[in-house]
């Protein structure tokens, strides 16, 4: 087999040690001197031929231009005269010409755009048609034919002449690439392959306070067991510390599990394509921590994202369920709308929402009954006594009489006040304690004390007290704050 070696024939070399130079100039500075001509003609040829293709571009859109003009020119039954065509054509390149331009060239300067060329070359063409009709002597009556006949003859020969500009200049532009690429400069190099190694992407993190179970994976470890003399009490206490540790937290969602539980109900779609875009979704204890959002969701009284929590909860658990390739093969079901499957799903899914809603009443209930709010209550000191309320009727009369024994040396305007700051203090409370008050029982003002706070309520017994609305026989009562203790208040 024969080996090609000519693609070496292409290296352009500028130190070659075959160079041959005269014996009295140094071999160095002949090859600094080949180095530079290289670099030179390789500038030159890449100047020449950026030159050629703009061009070759510039004269391709003249010569589709000045073409139509000299159809128009030559036609033998033309609508417009030629004169005429000829002259509004000139007039509107004058005064309304196009900003169109060639890339590079400025449009505010009409010479470098392409109305601006045409221009000029229409006026050229003008002259020299004048000119011809001038030499011709033609007659006045014969001047207008003749000039329109100069001028479909001149712009013809000029359409001629930019054709075959364009083909010399496509010629050289060919034979410039074809030197080009005979020799291999740095703008030829191009990256084949890399070996570059990439390692492999890191398995994501399990979801905080995971409960990973521990016996999914095998793994052989070398213990020593040591002997102790009560081997149940050390198994207790290290139970106990398990049950302590588990109990103190739960499995928490990460930012991408918080993005993912948003995502509504039932869309597959949107989920398969969240998951493929966050590997960090599919992790131990992520399930877990969609339950507790879930729970703790429902709670605050967030249904619809409590659902959702449910929802993308169950999804990964079916995707785990159905092996190593689950996720593609739960997924294509979702999507392609398997009905049996899906009703398994929705069905799974309702019921399991369910059961969290039963369990947040459940918890929310026990939570109430062992909050154990203390209240102010009213209660006699023993059985034979009673607890009455006086309640007024209204502020004092403005004639009031006293009557009754001892009653002699009474201040009247004391008694005045006294009574009008009892009914001040009655129509101070609120509408709920006045209606229990007036009902004269005992139970019904318990109960609107015992809604009310420790302090508020220890502050309307007080005033109840210093009104004299409170009345009772002897001993006195007590405001029962917790059933074990029971500290009386006296008279």
């Amino acid at each position: 087999m024969s080996l090609n070696y000519s693609k070496w024939d292409q290296l352009e070399l500028s130190d070659d040690s075959d160079i041959e130079g005269h014996p009295n100039v140094d071999k160095k500075s002949l090859i600094r001197w080949k180095q530079r001509d290289i670099h030179e003609k390789r500038e030159m040829r890449k100047h020449n031929i950026a030159k050629l293709r703009a061009q070759i571009a510039c004269n391709n859109v003249l010569l589709q231009r000045i073409t139509d003009i000299s159809k128009t020119l030559s036609d033998p039954n033309p609508s417009t005269p030629p004169t005429t065509y000829f002259n509004s054509l000139v007039e509107r390149l004058e005064k309304n010409p196009s900003r169109d331009c060639p890339p590079g060239n400025n449009p505010d300067k009409s010479e470098q755009t392409y109305d601006g060329m045409l221009l000029s070359l229409v006026k050229q063409v003008a002259e020299d048609s004048r000119v011809k009709v001038k030499e011709a002597g033609a007659l006045e009556v014969e001047r207008d034919a003749k000039i329109a006949k100069f001028l479909a003859s001149n712009m013809a020969e000029h359409v001629t002449r930019l054709a075959e500009t364009i083909k010399k200049d496509t010629a050289e532009l060919e034979a410039e690439e074809k030197e080009q690429k005979k020799h291999i400069t740095m703008d030829d190099l191009r990256d084949g392959f890399s070996s570059k190694y990439v390692p492999p992407t890191p398995e994501p993190q399990p979801v905080p306070h995971a409960k990973i179970d521990k016996g999914k994976g095998k793994t052989t470890t070398k213990t020593t067991e040591y002997e102790v003399l009560n081997p149940k009490a050390t198994a207790a206490k290290v139970d106990d510390n398990e049950d302590e540790s588990e109990d103190e937290s739960l499995p928490e969602l990460t930012p991408s599990l918080e993005a993912f539980s948003k995502i509504p109900v039932r869309a597959y779609e949107k989920s398969f394509e969240f998951i493929q875009a966050h590997r960090d979704v599919v992790v131990p204890g992520a399930s877990d921590a969609l339950l507790v959002a879930a729970f703790r969701a429902q709670s605050a009284g967030k249904a619809k994202y409590a659902k959702q929590c449910v929802h993308q909860s169950l999804l990964l658990q079916y995707c785990d369920k159905l092996g190593k390739d689950g996720v593609r093969v739960f997924f294509r079901k979702m999507i392609s709308a398997d009905a049996r499957a899906e009703s398994v799903f929705v069905n799974d899914m309702e019921g399991t929402y369910q059961h969290l809603v039963e369990r947040v009443n459940v918890s929310l209930k026990e939570q109430a009954e062992s909050s154990g709010q203390e209240q102010i209550q009213l209660v006699p000191e023993n059985p034979n006594q009673t607890i009455s309320f006086n309640v007024p009727d209204g502020p004092p009369p403005a004639e009031l009489q006293l009557e009754g024994p001892n009653m002699e040396g009474v201040d009247i305007e004391e008694v005045r006040k006294a009574l009008q700051f009892r009914w001040d203090v009655f129509e101070a409370f609120p509408e709920d304690l006045q209606e229990a008050l007036k009902k004269n029982e005992l139970d019904a003002v318990n109960k609107v004390l015992g809604e009310m706070s420790v302090d508020i309520a220890e502050a309307v017994v007080q005033q109840l007290d210093m009104a004299g609305i409170l009345s009772f026989a002897d001993g006195g009562i007590r405001d029962e704050t917790d059933k074990k203790k029971e500290p009386a208040v006296n008279e």
